[in-house]
């Protein structure tokens, strides 16, 4: 039956189901299309033969929504959704956000704060003792006692907050037909262990590795940078080890990754009988704007080697990259030409990182990322095979399609794996095919002692991959231009750091729209070092930026220019000894105040004199980086 899955009683009736074999309780608005992750766990499941039912934005105030379906037979699935709930909810400034891309109509505060907790115990209260599994971004990155930014403390796993009885972290299609199996097959919840990519509670370490323990963590943060060291060793689905933390007189165990779909295995995901659009209940309500980017969008690969400390992605779906085979994309492609929604414009065709196609090197097919060093980072590693032909050769092919216009690449590329191809056809064929007058690089910083901190290639390489872009422009007669994302207050940056990030940026004439305060989101390095003060890696010690003063200063010199800013730009110049930068000359930031007496007779570039009185402009307390991205990896 090619339609969505049931949501009500009427639509089980529909299909002669008496009940389901599992409900999927999910804090997205329910889209059937395969860049959500409930969409492909419910039709990996539906196509083993399970009966799948979708609980989507449930009513939390009771148990009663959570009933609408009936009690499953084998259990419940839950998921805050595509997004960590407390991401999804408030900015970095702990403000509440006012609006909701994965809700009906745009609209904020459909689901609750940390949703997976609140939605198990919903569950619980609906059904009492049956199977519980929890899994996506919000589960898999707080699966160990990890710090939260908006409490401001070490929380425990949230498999023991959530009282579920499994984990899935990372990308669930193994891990969730194996326990749909076993628990079909009879096997109680409480037996179900050793399955890759979960993670269980156990009275006994069960013979792994120990880490240091909930309590050790929440008292040192000296043990707390090394358990997240630990973490990060194992991530290894060929070997990695099994390891235990202690939470009181419990364990933690969470078992080596899964190993990551072959070519075969993800073109028979993206195949299954998706609707590809949102369900026609949210068409009144003004549908779901998370879906307008991705509907015509491929997705082509998994995994990301950039390894940013500042992004999940190698704690969530690790540093093996695999990818769906040409046919399979192009199938999807030509399926996008028949709808009726589509103008001919392909909007990406990528992934995490979309100049990632394959393996880094022969040695990741069958031992996995390297534990000690990076793919990329100081500089690529001579094994990596560095090659946009695969690539290029999909792309050729998508322009080819009848009724194809236009094919965007979006998702972030690496411009340091650009550098290292000494073949520059993906990036002239980039330029003159695949961009539509801007190209969006994440630079970050300009500071090679913050991009240490990142885990991002030095400024040169960036400079060397801008003079190329611009290069290359100019010989096939486009003007287009890079919009660089940068991102201020990252462990690692200081004051002066902003202050050189801001003269760059005035050197070169850009002027931001967008910056982003950096965010400490759960299951990342550079959160880790916001918390502790040290590189987990090295040990060290780290400058972080926490005042909100300080923070509110890095973020305005991102944007010197903005009015409003010009009380936070003066004062940091002043702070950091940098009145240089206070004057008339092009190489200043910003003018002199008015009534200021040492500036009172300074002269523009002809001589005239200023005389100057009166007070700041006043600060109308706008935020100082305005249309902040969604957070996640950028690259």
């Amino acid at each position: 039956m090619n339609d969505f899955l049931p949501v009500n009683r009427s639509d089980m009736d529909e299909r002669g189901w008496t009940e389901c074999d599992f409900i999927y309780i999910v804090g997205d608005a329910y889209v059937d299309h395969p860049s959500f992750g409930h969409a492909i766990i419910s039709r990996v499941l539906e196509s083993r033969g399970y009966k799948v039912g979708i609980i989507s934005l449930p009513d939390r105030k009771s148990a009663d929504d959570f009933k609408r379906l009936g009690k499953p037979r084998l259990g419940a699935l839950v998921c805050a959704g595509n997004i960590d709930s407390m991401v999804n909810h408030y900015t970095v400034s702990k403000k509440r956000r006012s609006s909701d891309a994965y809700a009906p109509g745009n609209k904020a505060g459909q689901r609750p704060d940390r949703a997976v907790i609140v939605y198990c115990n919903r569950v619980r209260e609906a059904f009492g003792s049956i199977p519980i599994i929890i899994g996506g971004v919000e589960a898999s990155l707080r699966r160990f006692a990890h710090y939260d930014y908006w409490d401001d403390k070490i929380r425990r796993s949230i498999l023991f907050d959530s009282k579920a009885n499994i984990l899935i972290y990372g990308m669930g299609e193994r891990q969730i037909v194996e326990i749909a199996d076993r628990l079909n097959s009879g096997e109680d919840i409480s037996d179900i262990k050793n399955i890759a990519g979960t993670c269980i509670i156990s009275r006994s370490d069960e013979g792994a590795e120990i880490i240091p323990s909930y309590d050790e963590c929440t008292e040192s943060k000296n043990a707390y940078a090394v358990s997240c060291r630990r973490q990060y060793y194992e991530q290894n689905p060929y070997t990695g080890k099994t390891l235990a933390q202690r939470h009181g007189d419990r364990y933690l165990i969470q078992y080596p990754p899964a190993l990551p779909l072959e070519t075969d295995e993800l073109d028979y995901v993206y195949d299954l009988p998706y609707m590809r659009t949102y369900h026609p209940s949210y068409e009144k309500l003004g549908g779901i704007k998370a879906l307008e980017e991705v509907k015509f969008s491929l997705s082509m690969n998994r995994g990301c080697y950039g390894n940013c400390n500042f992004c999940a992605l190698a704690f969530h779906q690790g540093r093996i990259v695999t990818s769906r085979s040409d046919n399979s994309l192009i199938a999807e492609a030509e399926a996008m030409t028949r709808d009726k929604d589509f103008k001919g414009y392909i909007h990406d065709v990528g992934g995490p990182t979309a100049n990632f196609r394959d393996y880094a090197c022969e040695k990741q097919k069958f031992s996995g990322a390297c534990k000690d060093r990076q793919c990329l980072y100081p500089k690529p590693c001579p094994n990596m095979r560095v090659s946009h032909k695969r690539y290029l050769e999909l792309l050729r092919k998508l322009r080819k399609i009848k009724g194809v216009k236009k094919v965007f690449i979006r998702s972030g590329i690496r411009f340091d794996y650009v550098m290292a191809d000494k073949d520059d056809s993906f990036l002239r064929e980039m330029c003159e095919y695949h961009i539509s007058g801007q190209l969006r690089t994440a630079p970050e910083h300009v500071s090679n002692n913050v991009l240490k901190y990142m885990g991002k290639p030095s400024n040169g390489v960036y400079e060397a991959f801008s003079d190329k872009f611009y290069k290359i422009n100019e010989q096939i007669g486009k003007k287009q231009f890079i919009v660089p994302y940068l991102m201020s207050s990252h462990p690692g940056s200081t004051l002066r750091d902003a202050v050189r990030l801001a003269e760059y940026l005035n050197e070169h004439h850009i002027n931001p729209e967008q910056v982003q305060d950096f965010y400490p989101t759960p299951g990342t390095i550079s959160t880790c070092m916001y918390y502790t003060g040290l590189d987990p890696f090295t040990m060290k010690p780290v400058y972080v930026p926490k005042s909100g003063k300080e923070k509110a200063m890095q973020r305005a010199l991102l944007q010197f220019k903005n009015p409003d800013n010009y009380r936070l730009v003066y004062e940091a110049l002043q702070k950091t000894g940098r009145t240089d930068l206070i004057g008339y000359s092009p190489r200043c930031l910003i003018k002199p105040p008015k009534g200021d007496i040492l500036n009172e007779q300074r002269r523009d570039k002809n001589g005239t004199n200023f005389k100057r009185k009166g007070r700041f402009p006043k600060n109308k307390g706008r935020a100082a980086g305005r249309g902040q991205r969604a957070e996640g990896g950028r690259h």
